[in-house]
């Protein structure tokens, strides 16, 4: 018997997914339902799962988090992404991990249930992306920007969202000063923002650190959420060099 996960942190979230889930023609299965991100990281080391509905908020791990783990170890697994948020900071996060040729859907809670029904069959049954038609807007939207900021700038976004030096953001990408030197302006560009007064001009209103930040923030392109995962990941990194 096939086994299928659920990690929502909302009961009733939850048991609506159970339900939908029970009508579904997917054959028979097992359901393992936690409601955080450390549980369903440690339920799945203990036996694959032919799916997963995963919430994207979720206490001790998001959903981001428990799906790069996932991916790592088994880059086939199906997965559908369960969320309030169409926010760019969360469809870029799924993008940048999703593995080649694997199966995903990331579906609003707003959905309806014959909506929620036909992802878990596509996802699941037919190997088929599904995609929200807001979430699907917000993609479109930021592919076809030439603003959008590429994978190297937002790195650097939140390297100064989290308070890095240029020296600190150097030794971590590996990368020279003048590299970092190089993708700050870039973000300060694409975000609008001049990070030198002309010459003759009043001294700056802002500064160009807190006022990327704060514009990323402002157009949903980072959330706190996001800068949280940043810090930790850095935290966890700090430690591997100092053991």
């Amino acid at each position: 018997m096939t086994t299928f996960l659920i990690a929502e942190d909302d009961p009733l979230h939850r048991g609506f997914l159970r339900e939908v889930l029970g009508q579904c023609d997917i054959g028979d299965y097992r359901l393992i339902e936690v409601d955080n991100g450390e549980d369903a990281i440690r339920q799945m080391e203990e036996e694959d799962a032919r799916g997963v509905i995963l919430d994207l908020q979720m206490p001790r791990q998001t959903g981001v988090q428990v799906a790069r783990w996932l991916w790592a170890r088994s880059p086939t697994t199906p997965i559908l992404f369960w969320s309030n948020y169409a926010d760019e900071a969360y469809v870029r996060g799924i993008s940048r991990i999703v593995p080649a040729n694997t199966a995903y859907g990331y579906l609003l809670k707003s959905a309806s249930r014959d909506r929620l029904s036909r992802a878990i069959q596509c996802v699941f049954v037919d190997g088929q992306n599904i995609i929200d038609r807001e979430v699907r807007s917000v993609q479109e939207r930021r592919q076809a920007r030439t603003s959008s900021l590429s994978e190297t700038e937002y790195e650097v976004l939140l390297d100064i969202a989290i308070g890095l030096t240029d020296h600190a953001i150097a030794e971590r990408r590996h990368i020279s000063l003048r590299s970092v030197q190089g993708r700050l302006q870039q973000l300060y560009l694409k975000l609008g923002l001049d990070e030198r007064p002309p010459p003759g001009a009043a001294p700056a209103v802002y500064n160009s650190r807190g006022r990327a930040v704060a514009l990323a923030l402002i157009r949903r392109l980072i959330n706190g959420r996001t800068v949280e995962i940043a810090e930790t990941e850095y935290a966890e990194e700090l430690k591997k060099t100092r053991s």
